[in-house]
This record gives structure tokens, sequence and C-alpha cells, in this order.
């Protein structure tokens, strides 16, 4: 393979994280809605075509098609990295690793029944399990997984209410079964789709929208209602 272009290793800086989507699902599923109407879209086929034309190039060895790859699913591999360890630091260290990894390895990526983002998502799976399993310690969230804020709040209070929120939020998270905990945070945290999901966790997409469902149902069971956002 000749010499990669993508940014392996190089820290990956943390994005604002927009967590309005579960709050609606949690207030939809509270109410009784049903499934949640507004959930991350899947890909254009164009965009699909474009992945699979990439990495059919990174499998021959070309570096450049694989820094591409990198690009693309960099945020969503660091976000849920990000969620599940609750460390900045070792979700940048896990995130290059998930890479290095995987450009090992694509020669031998197959498409039967694996999505490129799933494939992507499963190997940073067994490495968290590797990292505590070595480390033997617990896996649990951390004050450092509440997500940074897009635009500030209008106010002092308001700006405390927001983070007592998004804190029990993801106390709420790290409460829930390892499946229902990855399921939400590849659904809305790190914008993965019904089929990527269900591609990375080996189940149905029928099974992964009922994990959803009792996913979500767990939540708002566990998340005060005084500290909810106005819809």
């Amino acid at each position: 393979m000749t010499e990669a272009r993508h940014p392996i290793g190089v820290a990956v800086l943390a994005p604002p994280f927009d967590v309005s989507a579960l709050w609606i699902a949690l207030a939809q599923t509270r109410t009784g809605t049903g499934q949640p109407s507004r959930t991350p879209p899947d890909r254009d086929e164009s965009h699909a075509e474009r992945v699979h034309a990439l990495v059919e190039l990174a499998r021959t060895g070309d570096a450049e098609a694989f820094g591409q790859l990198y690009d693309i699913y960099v945020t969503t591999v660091y976000r849920f990295l990000y969620y599940r360890v609750g460390s900045r630091q070792l979700a940048e260290d896990l995130t290059s690793d998930t890479f290095v990894r995987a450009m090992k390895a694509v020669g031998r990526f197959n498409w039967q029944g694996k999505d490129f983002g799933a494939w992507l998502t499963t190997i940073a799976r067994n490495l968290i399990a590797d990292h505590y399993k070595s480390a033997r310690v617990r896996m649990e969230l951390t004050s450092d997984v509440v997500p940074e804020r897009g635009p500030a709040a209008e106010s002092s209070e308001d700006e405390a209410l927001v983070h007592l929120g998004d804190h029990a939020l993801h106390h709420a998270i790290s409460e829930l079964s390892p499946e229902q905990r990855d399921c939400i945070v590849m659904r809305f945290l790190s914008g993965m789709t019904i089929a990527q999901t269900a591609a990375a966790l080996d189940r149905s997409e029928g099974a992964i929208k009922q994990l959803q469902l009792r996913a979500l149902r767990n939540l708002a069971k566990n998340v005060p209602q005084e500290l909810r956002p106005e819809p």
C-alpha cells in the first residue's frame, strides 16, 4: 500500500454534539406516539455508490481512497467511542486505532451483510472490549461524556439547566443494557441508520427498531421531566 494521505493518529477535536433528536424521540415516546418520527436520515444513493467505489479502491491498496473513507466516517466512529468510553483522549486514541486496524484489514472486507460504516463500528466496539478487558475496569460514562453544546445558552441559568438535563440524559444512557446503550448511541448520537446499526449489532432491522423503542422507553422513565428541554 502506498503512503497514506489520511490523518490517522492526528487528534480528533470534539465537535459540538447535538442531542436534540434524542430529546424529541424521548418526548414522543413519553406521550405514546410510538416510534420517533425524527431520526437520522438514510444516506442517499449517490453517497452509497461513492462509498462503494472508494472501498473497492481501498481494497486494492489505494491510500487516497482510504483517506477519503476516513474523512467520511471519522466523526461517526469518534462520536460512538466518545459516548461509550467517557474520555476524549481515550476516544481519540481508539478512533486512531480503529482506522489503523481497518486499513490493515480492508483488503479482506466483503459486502456480505456488512455496511462499511457498520464494519468500522464493529472494530471500534471490539477495541472498547479489548481495552476494558486489559485494564480490568468497569465501563461507565463519566461527566466528561456530557457533550459540548453548539450556540451558547441565553443566560447562565438556562445554561445550567441545559447542562443538568444533558448530564441526566447521559447518566440514563449509562444505565441501559449494553446492547440498548449501543443502539441509542449509534442511532441518535453517531447518526447511524437503522440498516447500519443492524449490521453493526448483527441483528435484523426489525429487531433494531424494537430494541430502539425499548431503550427509548427505559430512558423516558429515568430522565426527570423537569430537566427536559421545552419542545
